[in-house]
């Protein structure tokens, strides 16, 4: 795929969505780190569900501290992996108040040293709370990414690093979402959606489907 390929798709898809966001519920820094981390192996409309009974209740690391593990459980035990998680969640706020007074770090060394926050939710914290154009592959953006040739890849980092790369810069700090969106709702894992692709005459996937 040539760059003004990518060009093109990239107007497209702003054309469509010019202010793309996550679908996960949030109203500061700190709750969007939640419900990122709970969002591993989730549903964001599952995330969502549980962080609305918690966020009233506890949405600030001493607020989170305060509820203790099992507290936390409670809230939150209909996601999968809720024990890991309370557990991590509880670390990493006693972490943000001890090093970092309470605020989320911008770095993402600090970022990554918070239990249960790998390089992926890093980079959404990164792109989506600060701006930056960091990209976090997840499955969606992984098969998106592969199957129209935008920044194909073995493996999520190789992915990540040539979407850093070939995105036009003017799309950077929005292609996160773009592409998540993009394969969560039309270019799906099973059968894509081609016939109400936005970027169907662009995209090189050889075996396009109709609606």
């Amino acid at each position: 795929m040539n760059q003004q390929k990518r060009q093109q798709i990239f107007e497209r898809l702003s054309s469509a969505n010019p202010s793309p966001t996550t679908e996960l519920r949030y109203a500061t820094t700190f709750e969007l780190l939640i419900a990122v981390m709970l969002s591993a192996q989730a549903t964001d409309r599952g995330v969502n569900k549980a962080t609305a009974r918690l966020f009233p209740v506890a949405n600030t690391p001493r607020g989170i501290l305060d509820l203790g593990e099992a507290g936390l459980r409670e809230y939150i035990r209909t996601i999968g992996l809720f024990n890991t998680k309370a557990a991590n969640i509880i670390n990493s706020c006693r972490i943000l108040l001890e090093r970092h007074g309470g605020e989320v770090p911008r770095q993402r060394e600090a970022l990554e040293a918070l239990p249960g926050v790998g390089r992926k939710t890093a980079n959404v914290i990164l792109n989506t709370a600060f701006g930056e154009p960091a990209i976090a592959v997840d499955t969606h953006i992984f098969r998106v990414a592969n199957r129209t040739r935008i920044a194909p890849g073995k493996n999520v980092l190789e992915v990540e690093k040539k979407l850093l790369r070939l995105v036009p810069g003017p799309f950077r700090v929005d292609a996160h979402h773009w592409l998540i969106l993009h394969g969560r709702y039309t270019c799906i894992a099973r059968k894509p959606r081609c016939g109400s692709c936005v970027i169907e005459d662009l995209c090189e996937y050889k075996e396009k489907c109709s609606d």
